[in-house]
């Protein structure tokens, strides 16, 4: 939470062949030789000089491409008689976005001719939804890959080679993601961004085969989303459905997640501003910020009925239900401060639970709503409590941001205890506005050169035995001073660091690039 809140086996095989047999190319007079290579100096009479090349080299681009068989070839870049083919009418948005990306035509469902560059499923190669493989050869590319995404990928490979080299190298890539959640986490409670604003970072996103965008959208400052069920909660300055609909469309078509998130019991200001009598008091009648009381049964009704009609609003596989930082357990009795909570808990869960244990059956309601929905819940890593009467649901998943709060925990606990992780460490992953609390604007080279998804919390990683129950991460953006940065400043601020955690949630492996050396590519790939 925020600082406030403290493809194919036979193409494989010729490419193989390739690396091991030097191809000569007969070229016309005049012509390039493509990737670079100089012609070849032979002495015999013939009708026109030929031309061979150097194995290729792998494709430059963030994140870097996993794995790459060279092969001898000129490579392929686009001609005036270049298409883009679909093998599949699954994938006309991937091939019509690639072709209009490229300036050459898009030709529909038709066989492949030379020149072009054709998008095809294929399962036979096995591999994850995400994974794919780009083959160039005999000039022309084939991008297959067992789902859509995968495929899209492929584009995005495709399209950063020919920013960086201006040819997408002869051989075969394979590849495939190390983690399957990879994204931006956006406040857009405390700080308003623009539809249009929100769209060039979904854009920005794609070409890094980022997959994953949270939008934090209410808070104690604002609640920013039209709302049909709640009118009077919303702020002046909010998006409007039409708008999100439109953000949607976009992110389904670049294949990436959007993730609402409603924070609860704590953090709900904008929504208590409208409903004051759902406020939590203490016995001195003194409001806590933000906190709403969980004991009251209209408490439950309306964010229930919040979640209900955002869960429906988004698409995708999750909704985050907040939980952290709830201001009744910040108190040193907060039984003794918050009576109603303690007989509630008593009245709920037995003679020996306390409020925590209600704060801890809240979140779990709260997730029942969502995954009635059709979603899998998260939730904030300082909302799951140990020692209680309470557990939190073993399917809600754990976004670790910080061992600093209230009842947060080492994060090898909540390993040890079977749940699945994503990491917003925010000793990495925070760019805060007005950097308060000591945090400073990540440039991401920290990222790049320190973090991994073990590293959760802190700068000490944890054990890799746990690396099935870390899904990724997600670099997060807080407006706890909005006006500290203009939204072009916030653009500007976090595309290396957006950049660097695509790279690093990519691909395991140490990078083969210098920190410099990966700034000047990603001003080339753009």
């Amino acid at each position: 939470m925020s600082p406030s809140r403290a493809p194919l086996v036979a193409g494989a095989a010729v490419a193989v062949a390739a690396a091991v047999t030097l191809t000569v190319v007969v070229w016309p007079e005049g012509s390039g030789s493509g990737n670079g290579a100089s012609a070849s100096t032979g002495t015999s009479a013939s009708p026109s000089p030929t031309r061979s090349y150097p194995l290729s080299t792998a494709p430059r681009t963030i994140p870097a491409v996993r794995e790459h068989t060279a092969a001898r070839g000129p490579g392929w870049k686009p001609s005036g008689d270049s298409a883009v083919v679909a093998a599949d009418p699954g994938l006309t948005d991937e091939a019509e976005l690639l072709a209009k990306e490229l300036k050459i035509a898009y030709r529909g469902e038709k066989a492949p001719r030379a020149g072009d560059v054709e998008l095809a499923l294929d399962t036979s190669g096995g591999g994850g939804p995400e994974s794919y493989t780009l083959k160039t050869e005999g000039g022309r590319v084939t991008i297959s890959g067992p789902g859509q995404a995968g495929v899209f990928y492929g584009t995005r490979t495709l399209k950063q080679s020919l920013k960086t080299g201006g040819t997408v190298p002869e051989g075969v890539v394979n590849d495939t993601p190390d983690r399957p959640q990879r994204g931006l986490n956006l406040d857009i409670a405390r700080k308003h961004y623009t539809a249009d604003w929100i769209e060039d970072r979904l854009r920005e996103m794609g070409d890094l085969k980022l997959n994953q965008l949270g939008l934090h959208f209410s808070d104690d400052q604002a609640f920013r989303i039209e709302s049909d069920s709640h009118p009077e909660v919303v702020s002046q300055e909010h998006l409007s459905k039409a708008e999100v609909r439109r953000i949607l469309k976009l992110a389904q078509s670049l294949h990436i997640t959007v993730v609402g998130e409603i924070d609860s019991p704590g953090h709900l200001g904008a929504v208590l501003r409208a409903h004051p009598d759902l406020q939590l008091r203490n016995t001195q009648g003194v409001a806590r910020q933000g906190a709403i009381d969980i004991s009251k049964p209209g408490s439950a009704k309306i964010v229930d009925d919040l979640l209900n009609e955002y869960a429906g609003l988004f698409p995708g596989g999750w909704f985050h239900v907040g939980a952290d930082e709830y201001q009744a357990l910040t108190v040193s009795s907060p039984s003794a401060s918050y009576p109603q909570l303690a007989a509630a808990a008593r009245e709920k869960y037995g003679a020996g639970a306390g409020v925590q244990d209600l704060a801890e059956g809240w979140l779990n309601d709260r997730a029942a709503v969502v995954r009635k929905a059709g979603k899998i819940p998260k939730a904030w890593n300082d909302g799951f409590f140990s020692g209680g009467t309470v557990t939190a649901h073993q399917g809600i998943e754990v976004e670790y941001w910080t061992g600093k709060e209230i009842g947060a925990r080492p994060p090898q606990d909540y390993l040890a205890e079977g749940r699945d992780v994503v990491n917003l460490n925010d000793e990495y992953l925070y760019y805060v506005l007005g950097e308060p609390n000591d945090f400073t604007y990540p440039t991401g080279e920290r990222i790049y050169e320190q973090w991994t998804p073990f590293v959760l919390r802190g700068t000490e990683p944890v054990s890799e035995r746990y690396s099935k129950q870390i899904l990724g991460g997600r670099f997060a953006v807080w407006g706890d001073f909005p006006n500290a940065q203009t939204q072009a400043q916030v653009a500007a601020g976090i595309r290396m660091p957006l950049n660097a955690v695509s790279q690093k949630l990519w691909d395991p492996r140490k990078p083969g690039l210098s920190w410099a050396q990966f700034e000047k590519l990603a001003d080339e790939t753009g």
